[in-house]
């Protein structure tokens, strides 16, 4: 019988001590380099916390458990999940999951030519140093006309009009009549004959000195009868660009009265964009297309880079030379120029596509390890089509990310961790406004969806009030970082979603989790 009593109190006494042990150590959450393990997976290996880290990326890891200036508790990060040491200060941790999530892509720096094609646009030209004015130098009178269209082809000699001028008849005679004089004084004595030559040569000079031909200075000589007519004849093959002769019409000294240009030589002049003037070098060779002849290549030489530029189009003309065969070059027609350059020799070069440009610095993140970016400045040399040079802050063999810069940038708070772009408050009509709060900064939430529209990316949600923000219990518009995140989404979906403020004003979701269904109190007076 007292044996039977002793037993049942031993039993309580083991109980109550087993209960009050379990509710004490139930009570304690786990510390960094605990060890976590089921009743139910008892032949499963244990996972051991390695530390805690910053729910919104930054780089701040605790070896307790704690909660971060917005309330959100500090994520455990178990052996195998992560490096064993925390991201340094100026590197950004990505999971693997996200990363494939955004679809980031790194591709190496590379030693290499940057090699360019400049293409401008441009038109044909007549060259200008083979454009000749026909214009007598002495009055007279058109007598006849020989070519008497514009546009007209004519050949090197061939007769363009025929001019009559008394001051033409007269000199001639007076020419002649010294010539004559000149041969009868043969046995004159030495102070005749030269006074007679210098009357001759006077003359003759003032015949030349009018553009009349040797061949008709002879005629003149030999027969000594003055010609009532002169003919003016072609200086060059080519077409008559300009004709202001009238059969009948008298003219002054100086007119100009058809103008003849060879095409034989045109010229491109090509208007090439202020950016791309470097690349171009006097004796260079292009490529010109035209439309006229889809089919046909131009080969052409690079004879002048004008010294002025276009204010209103930042263009600066370059001129080009080109062979025009069969003249099918015509002036005024458009032409496509491309100008093959050379780099000065290999650099180190990334994709344009890298580098994030915020209009006072150039960023590029290089992928120190799987998982982690380092965001750095970087000077940049030149570009050609799809690759730029960088002078300082990347080496070659380094790998770079070229595709979704910004995602990384709305996923990890890049802005925050190059030390900031600035800060800035948001505008009037934004939620929050007067928050201190550096644009790029994450937020979660959770809501509903309202409505979306998955080809302009954006979705309407009404979600709980936010205090980091100071926003009410709202129904608001959000734009997406991926339209992947609207898949399988419909209206009356509860979920869970961080957000950033891309740019004042610009709210973007960057990552969306559904969850059980969430009461949310929308503000109808709060929509945007």
């Amino acid at each position: 019988m007292n044996k039977g009593v002793i037993s049942v109190a031993v039993v309580a006494v083991l109980a109550a001590g087993g209960g009050y042990w379990a509710g004490q150590n139930s009570g304690n959450a786990p510390h960094a380099h605990d060890t976590v393990a089921s009743p139910t997976d008892s032949g499963k290996a244990e996972r051991k916390i390695l530390y805690y880290r910053n729910p919104m990326g930054l780089p701040d890891t605790s070896q307790v458990p704690k909660k971060d200036p917005m309330g959100m508790d500090y994520i455990p990060v178990y052996e195998g999940e992560q490096d064993d040491e925390p991201a340094s200060a100026n590197q950004i941790k990505i999971s693997t999951e996200k990363i494939q999530k955004l679809g980031v892509r790194t591709e190496a720096a590379t030693l290499e030519s940057l090699d360019k094609v400049v293409r401008a646009a441009g038109r044909i030209e007549p060259d200008e140093r083979r454009t000749y004015a026909i214009s007598p130098k002495y009055e007279g009178y058109v007598e006849r006309l020989y070519v008497n269209a514009t546009g007209q082809a004519v050949g090197k000699g061939q007769p363009l009009f025929e001019v009559y001028s008394p001051e033409l008849v007269s000199a001639q005679r007076e020419y002649a009549i010294a010539s004559q004089g000149l041969e009868s004084m043969k046995s004159a004595d030495d102070a005749a004959q030269f006074g007679m030559r210098q009357l001759a040569d006077s003359s003759l000079t003032r015949l030349r000195n009018w553009d009349i031909s040797e061949e008709q200075v002879k005629s003149l000589t030999k027969s000594g009868d003055a010609k009532r007519t002169l003919i003016f004849r072609s200086p060059v093959n080519g077409i008559v660009a300009e004709k202001k002769a009238v059969q009948g019409m008298r003219f002054a000294p100086g007119d100009v009265l058809y103008q003849i240009t060879d095409l034989g030589t045109v010229w491109v002049i090509a208007d090439v964009f202020e950016q791309d003037i470097g690349w171009v070098k006097s004796g260079a060779k292009a490529k010109v297309k035209i439309n006229a002849y889809p089919e046909k290549t131009f080969e052409g030489t690079v004879s002048y880079v004008y010294p002025t530029l276009k204010a209103d189009t930042r263009t600066i003309p370059v001129r080009l030379e080109l062979p025009n065969p069969g003249n099918l070059l015509k002036p005024g027609m458009f032409a496509q120029v491309e100008l093959p350059t050379i780099a000065k020799g290999a650099v180190v070069t990334i994709p344009n596509s890298a580098v994030i440009d915020s209009g006072t610095r150039q960023i590029v993140l290089i992928q120190a390890k799987e998982g982690r970016f380092e965001p750095r400045d970087v000077k940049l040399g030149a570009r050609s089509e799809n690759r730029v040079e960088v002078i300082e802050g990347v080496r070659e063999g380094e790998q770079v990310v070229v595709a979704a810069n910004f995602l990384i940038d709305a996923e990890s708070n890049l802005k925050a961790v190059v030390g900031g772009f600035g800060h800035s408050g948001h505008g009037s009509s934004s939620p929050g406004a007067g928050q201190d709060k550096p644009v790029g900064v994450g937020y979660k939430a959770e809501g509903k969806v309202e409505d979306l529209d998955a080809k302009a990316g954006t979705v309407m949600l009404a979600h709980g009030a936010i205090p980091s923000l100071k926003w009410p219990a709202m129904t608001m518009e959000f734009k997406v970082a991926n339209q992947s995140l609207l898949k399988d989404l419909k209206p009356g979906t509860p979920i869970k979603f961080e957000f950033v403020e891309r740019s004042p004003g610009e709210w973007v979701v960057t990552t969306i989790s559904p969850v059980a269904a969430v009461p949310v109190q929308a503000n109808p007076h709060a929509g945007h």
